[in-house]
């Protein structure tokens, strides 16, 4: 059985039901999840005005622009093409062309009056990546280190964006999203979502020192604890555990371990929310996961 935190230590429950904070922090400093810097305010940028409520943006792709007319019943896709070609469609107020493309923004016009069509909405594209050890998590490094993204597949018409980021000695799980604004929601602190790492120690854990991870270890960027803690054997002296945690903090498994004076020998990341490291998923190699599947990992997302 997974040992859990201790309940004669419960923290107070913060303002408004939201979940405490792990650390200290003033009010004006940013944090940083998973490599990635979060503005003060504890809330991610939705795009709207403040005050309101976030919501989940899925972006719209581009259609052409006869196809759509068509699906709105003004006419079949063939004569609707003469009428691009004759001049009786504008976008944005200019003349369309044939095979044009347009978007949710795009302003449509037929014989002068507005065509209000409507989009379905873009699922957007997931990439898992069994990262190894040695590559670092960046487009750019001084040092010519190997990065990740020189092994995932191209994406056109946009960029992979990183769920969070694996230090350079780390291996296991990352996930990649075309949708900046599912990249937020799956690394933000707000939503609290569980990381599970296998962490391969030099030593046997003794029960202070488990129940210690799981109460509370006071870091230099604040408390940090384990949710749960559970062992997994091993052979000669590497014992292997398996932690969760629900954030990121820059080396945060490492360095809770070495406050308690233990050695990491090796660390994967296993699990980030929803989404489990496949083991036929060998290092060094993507799998793009389905639409279908992306739908239903979004519908388990905090809304």
């Amino acid at each position: 059985m997974p040992r859990k935190r201790s309940p004669l230590r419960r923290p107070e429950p913060a303002r408004g039901g939201e979940a405490p904070p792990s650390g200290r922090r003033s009010h004006g400093e940013h944090r940083e999840v998973d490599g990635n810097r979060i503005p003060p305010g504890g809330k991610p940028r939705s795009g709207g005005r403040r005050g309101q409520p976030m919501r989940h943006v899925v972006e719209a792709e581009p259609q052409k622009l006869h196809k759509m007319l068509a699906q709105a019943g003004l006419g079949s896709r063939r004569e609707l093409e003469e009428w691009i070609i004759a001049g009786r469609v504008s976008v944005n107020g200019k003349p369309a062309h044939v095979g044009q493309r347009i978007g949710p923004q795009d302003r449509v016009k037929v014989n002068g009056r507005p065509v209000n069509l409507k989009f379905a909405p873009r699922t957007p594209r997931v990439l898992i990546y069994h990262k190894q050890e040695g590559e670092i998590v960046s487009r750019d490094d001084p040092e010519g280190r190997p990065s990740v993204f020189d092994r995932l597949p191209r994406i056109g018409g946009g960029r992979w964006v990183n769920v969070g980021r694996l230090d350079f000695n780390t291996e296991g799980l990352l996930i990649f999203t075309s949708s900046g604004e599912l990249a937020n929601r799956l690394m933000h602190p707000r939503y609290e979502l569980e990381r599970e790492y296998a962490v391969r120690v030099i030593g046997e854990l003794q029960p202070e020192q488990e129940q210690a991870l799981l109460d509370g270890i006071e870091l230099e960027d604040g408390e940090a604890h384990f949710n749960t803690l559970m062992s997994r054997g091993g052979e000669g002296t590497n014992r292997w555990y398996h932690v969760t945690l629900n954030e990121g903090r820059n080396r945060e498994v490492r360095r809770m371990f070495e406050a308690i004076g233990v050695q990491v020998s090796r660390l994967i990341r296993v699990r980030f929310g929803p989404v489990s490291l496949s083991p036929r998923l060998k290092r060094g190699m993507s799998y793009e996961l389905p639409e279908e599947e992306v739908r239903a990992l979004l519908k388990t997302l905090p809304k």
